[in-house]
Order: C-alpha cells, then structure tokens, then sequence
C-alpha cells in the first residue's frame, strides 16, 4: 500500500530491533551483531597468558642509580668545569654520558668518555676521575 501517494518500492524500510538481523551499525548493514565484541590479534584468551614463552632473564648489568642523577652532575661538573673541554661540548657531553650510563651500562658510558680522551678534549687523569665517579653512583639492575 503506498505512503503519502509514494510507491512501496520507493519507500525505505527500517529494521526494527524485533528483527532477527537488526544490527546498531550506522551504516545499516543487515548482517548479525556479533555478541562477543571484536576478536583482534592481540586479544588474549579467557586462560591468561598461558601460550606466552616465560620471559628470559637478562644479566645483570653496572648503571647508573638513576635516584642519585643530581649529586652525579654536580660532582661531573666540577669535572668538567676544571678541564680544557668547551662548555657547550661538556654540556652535550654530559647528557650523553647520562643517558648511557642509566640506560645502557656504564661500560658504554666510558667507552664512549674514552673516544673524547683519544680526540684529546680530556686527559687521562680526567676519564679515569669520570670513571671512578661512574662506578661510585653506579648499581647493578
């Protein structure tokens, strides 16, 4: 029977929620709900963690105590301040130092304070002052 003189095949027809299909898409698809969410890759199972590989442990490694950064840099500072290296490059210096020796080991740390000892921006006596003060505000983790 047509609406408002409009034919019935002109006229667009709603599903209503009684309806077997009905989904809440906005795009009016027709197909099924799915009741259980979405099954994405990273979801896990109702069991845990339970087909996961255990995590390896990784060896213990000398960094630096990242609760003791500011007495670091004061002590580095009075370091560097008395040695013949430009400010600037002992500002960069430093950060870089820091950052090394708190997220990779302070091994690296000194290796890398070791290539500015062969440029000749430090002394010998200057690295290994560094070096000592590296393992004093150090701890393994």
């Amino acid at each position: 029977m047509p609406v408002d003189g409009i034919p019935e095949e002109k006229v667009l027809k709603l599903p209503k929620k009684t309806d077997a299909n009905y989904s809440m898409s906005y795009r009016g698809s027709s197909q099924r709900a799915n009741s259980r969410g979405p099954s994405s890759p990273n979801r896990q199972n109702k069991r845990g963690s339970q087909g996961q590989r255990p995590k390896e442990a990784s060896k213990r490694q000398s960094m630096l105590n990242t609760h003791k950064i500011a007495p670091f840099k004061y002590d580095m500072n009075e370091i560097l301040s008395q040695s013949s290296m430009d400010p600037v490059m002992a500002s960069s210096f430093l950060a870089s130092v820091i950052a090394k020796a708190s997220r990779i080991s302070t091994r690296d740390a000194k290796d890398y304070a070791k290539t500015f000892v062969d440029e000749g921006n430090l002394t010998k006596d200057e690295y290994d002052r560094i070096c000592r003060l590296m393992d004093r505000y150090s701890k393994y983790r």
